[in-house]
């Protein structure tokens, strides 16, 4: 549940319409650094340690707001769309769990237990199913206990068919020592158990053989009968929802497009509180299907919404119009709810370039493909500005590569190409562009250097930023034209058409080294640049791709801090992709939920799981 209330943070966060002011940085200096020190002592911190959940009273309606449709409640078809894979996984879960407190994996649907064989240098993941999972209809006795044929047919038949062209593809294969390719397998040892074999051992095998999955009674019958269509018709939002089965926290019950959908507690779930009582304790759940956040934030000052995501020009308002709250300061009869801060995300968005050949008659290709290019681009990329006009200096700059979390972070690893524009000069001039008489910058050709940047229609506080980058380089001479693009059109550039210049975009935070299997190496179908390759195009891609495979492979902590060194040492010099900013983030919730087991954090995001109502 964490990490989907983290999902649904980040899409409130990233659907502001606020419109970049040109303001000085001097300007905003002194607003911030007096301004940010008050907000946090207007606001409460509550990060998680590790601290065990209490039990509560059940009872209550939970009412949240999603800023998009969903487009489908099929787990597969989700996959490619972040609002429906919210919904859908409110009604699944998942194998295991990550504390990223503790930094060790926790059982879920299932236990675990890792077998290795040195002297044929194999490795075995065995997982146990819980006893008590099912499958269960809403309002209906019926219920189809969760066994390892949904597993196993959801890994071999939904993800290892490549025709599905499941992101989770590319994870089931890794490479041995000989430089081929061979597939983790998986075989059924009774009902409840059942293992992946890895060829060769691994240094977190956790990792690519946690999963969710979906019925495969259902799912099953529909391939054998149609095929892959009939696989990716199931469930679409022309259904009804009572008819789709859950062995999640959530039965959803009614979908009303563009308005609403509703959920109901399921009491078959797993998880309980000491008393037996099945999480979550609200019995219903209304999310309100609300694209515009500023609307959002009037419905929640109004005590209709339980919680929102602030963004940063709504935060003054927000943390003064504070009520009762425990242990606020703040009296006001504006509202009744408190603000909770938290640091900086651990991901951040970046901007990357399209390297990819199906492209190479566009004047961006020839330029793109140098490093001195994406270099320049760093270099024009002033992210303290962004910080303080779109984030009200509630945000610092992205210049590592991986997360601090991350076991292998190292602080001394950090972007040398930040903002300073003579520097981007002097690197275009070294690949053959300058500035002509006219202060517009042209090739060794003599054509002028401009190109698109693909924003997400959906996502408007990108446009901000969007626009910032296309200021700055426009003061070098480069014109940027920014292109605001539906989500599911801009993920079909993406994947599909390859039909984009450059682009912001999120791919999450590598928590863990080996994250990423279908990002990082060249041949990975989110390889956001160049995906798909055959044999790496560079030779700074064949050595991250040599990288990755090697860190992953490397048990050792002392031998694998040298590889992963390496790994994010060339990324950001080569810089496939530049990330921006990390923004802290702010959270409300209505007073009338009791905080006992509320925490807020840039680990975890917001955990409202285990919330019970306030005893008056």
């Amino acid at each position: 549940m964490k990490a989907m209330v983290m999902v649904l943070l980040l899409s409130v966060l990233f659907s502001s319409c606020f419109r970049v002011e040109e303001v000085s940085l001097k300007e905003w200096e002194s607003i911030t650094v007096a301004g940010l020190y008050e907000l946090l002592t207007m606001t409460q911190s509550r990060p998680w340690r590790g601290e065990e959940f209490v039990s509560g009273p059940p009872g209550g309606v939970w009412n949240s707001a999603v800023v998009a449709e969903p487009k489908t409640f099929n787990l597969l078809v989700a996959e490619r769309d972040a609002p429906s894979n919210t919904i859908v996984r409110m009604m699944l879960d998942s194998l295991l769990d990550y504390d990223m407190v503790r930094r060790e994996w926790t059982p879920r649907a299932a236990s675990f237990e890792i077998e290795v064989d040195e002297a044929a240098g194999t490795l075995r993941v065995i997982y146990t199913l819980r006893d008590d999972l099912y499958w269960s209809f809403y309002n209906s006795d019926r219920k189809v206990p969760v066994t390892s044929n949904d597993v196993i047919f959801w890994y071999n038949e939904i993800q290892g068919d490549r025709a599905f062209l499941s992101s989770a593809f590319n994870s089931q294969f890794i490479m041995l020592e000989d430089g081929s390719a061979a597939r983790v397998t998986i075989e059924r040892i009774n009902d409840k158990r059942f293992a992946f074999f890895f060829p060769r051992i691994v240094a977190d095998p956790l990792l690519s053989t946690n999963m969710t999955f979906g019925p495969s009674f259902i799912f099953e019958e529909a391939k054998r009968e149609r095929g892959v269509q009939g696989v990716m018709d199931l469930f679409s939002i022309a259904s009804d929802p009572r008819e789709i089965p859950s062995f999640g926290r959530w039965f959803l019950i009614e979908y009303v497009p563009g308005l609403r959908m509703v959920f109901r507690r399921n009491p078959n779930h797993w998880e309980r509180d000491d008393t037996g009582f099945s999480f979550p304790y609200a019995s219903e759940n209304i999310v309100q299907i609300l694209p515009d956040t500023g609307t959002q934030f009037l419905v929640f000052q109004e005590g209709r919404l339980d919680t929102y995501g602030a963004r940063p020009e709504d935060l003054d308002v927000l943390i003064r119009g504070q009520g009762r709250g425990r242990n606020n300061r703040i009296r006001s009869n504006r509202g009744d709810y408190t603000v909770f801060n938290a640091e900086g995300s651990l991901g951040a968005p970046l901007w990357s370039f399209n390297q990819n050949p199906r492209n190479k008659d566009q004047p961006f290709y020839e330029w793109f493909t140098q490093k001195e290019f994406r270099q320049a681009m760093s270099s024009i990329l002033n992210r303290d500005r962004i910080v303080s006009q779109v984030f009200r200096g509630l945000a610092e700059p992205k210049l590592d590569f991986f997360p601090a979390p991350n076991p292998f972070y190292n602080p001394d690893i950090r972007l040398q190409f930040t903002y300073d524009p003579q520097r981007a000069i002097e690197l275009l001039a070294s690949i053959g562009m300058n500035r002509d008489v006219a202060g517009v910058m042209r090739d060794a050709q003599g054509r002028a250097v401009e190109f698109d940047l693909s924003i997400s229609s959906d996502v408007t506080i990108l446009s901000d930023t969007a626009s910032i980058i296309a200021d700055e380089a426009a003061k070098i001479g480069i014109r940027i034209t920014i292109r605001p693009t539906d989500f599911q059109r801009l993920v079909d550039q993406l994947t599909n058409t390859y039909d984009w210049s450059s682009v912001i975009i999120a791919l999450g935070a590598n928590l863990f080294p080996s994250q990423g299997s279908n990002v990082w190496p060249s041949s990975g179908n989110l390889h956001l640049w160049h995906p798909l390759q055959t044999e790496p195009a560079t030779y700074w891609e064949a050595r991250i791709d040599f990288l990755y495979n090697e860190g992953s492979f490397t048990v050792d902590p002392e031998k694998a801090w040298v590889i992963w060194d390496e790994f994010q040492s060339i990324i950001l010099e080569y810089l496939p992709v530049i990330y921006l900013i990390r923004s802290r983030s702010f959270f409300a919730i209505q007073n009338r939920w009791d905080f006992t087991n509320f925490y807020f954090d840039n680990l975890n995001g917001a955990e409202i799981s285990y919330l019970f109502l306030r005893s008056h």
